[in-house]
């Protein structure tokens, strides 16, 4: 009786190897074909991006992505970055703008207002002009008003649109066309130490909130990088070309959400 449990047992074995071995051929004959994802994973490795602000490398899934670049986090993106661009604004980079003076730090931030065409907020969005203005992009053919100024260069630091977005045309670091002839408490050339911020509107219309929320997290970024930074607006350094910002801001409204100081406001809180 043991023996044949032997046999048995023996001829199972030798079953079993000769399956084996024709697995083995047919295995060999036709491998198995790769599934699509292994290949994938294969063929595309993870792609890696550089945070615009810090420069650190990371997994494109895991960054922050704002108007085609790349940040690590909200505090890099929402940060004035070494070479003077603010990741939360639209870059829309200007031609008319130079280096500024050697060791020249800004310390003058200086308010106007823009619309184009006049007037035109009221009815529809219209800031792209303006972008395309201080571009010089501007179609003279578009309207009246554009084939008189069509051929100025000029340029701001940053747009602020009745929506409240945040556009920026030039690094703080460099010098922007926005002042023209004027002087700054005896100092003159303004646009060497300032930088100029456009609100989006006119003289006879009172600004948004969302703009005086969007200047007020613009202020509060610039501060932090130039301390030294005072306050005025464009008819405060040229009064005998320029209104603006106009009677409609709100000086004591600004100083009261943005929290500077007295002395940042050299000519006072009233409107003008």
């Amino acid at each position: 009786m043991f023996k044949w449990i032997l046999l048995i047992a023996g001829a199972g074995l030798i079953y079993l190897w000769i399956k084996g071995k024709k697995q083995a051929k047919l295995n060999a004959e036709n491998p198995p074909k790769p599934s699509k994802d292994k290949l994938k994973k294969a063929v595309d490795p993870e792609v890696m991006v550089q945070c615009q602000y810090c420069k650190v490398h990371l997994p494109q899934p895991e960054a922050i992505v704002y108007d085609d670049r790349f940040y690590c986090s909200k505090e890099h993106l929402h940060d004035l970055d070494s070479e003077g661009w603010i990741g939360n604004a639209y870059w829309r980079i200007s031609p008319n703008q130079d280096i500024r003076p050697e060791n020249i730090q800004p310390d003058l931030a200086v308010i106007h207002h823009i619309s184009l065409p006049p007037g035109e907020f009221r009815k529809q969005d219209s800031s792209g002009y303006i972008v395309d203005f201080f571009q010089n992009k501007l179609d003279p053919n578009q309207h009246p008003y554009f084939a008189e100024i069509a051929d100025q260069k000029v340029s701001s630091h940053f747009l602020i649109t009745r929506s409240g977005s945040l556009v920026q045309f030039v690094s703080t670091r460099k010098k922007a066309w926005h002042a023209g002839v004027s002087e700054f408490l005896g100092r003159e050339k303004c646009n060497d130490f300032s930088i100029g911020i456009e609100l989006e509107g006119d003289g006879d219309t009172p600004f948004e909130v969302a703009q005086y929320q969007a200047l007020t997290n613009l202020t509060q970024k610039l501060t932090s990088s130039y301390p030294d930074l005072q306050f005025a607006g464009h008819s405060d350094i040229a009064p005998e070309r320029k209104t603006d910002p106009g009677i409609n801001f709100d000086w004591k409204k600004f100083q009261k959400e943005t929290g500077i100081s007295d002395k940042k406001l050299p000519f006072g809180l009233d409107s003008r």
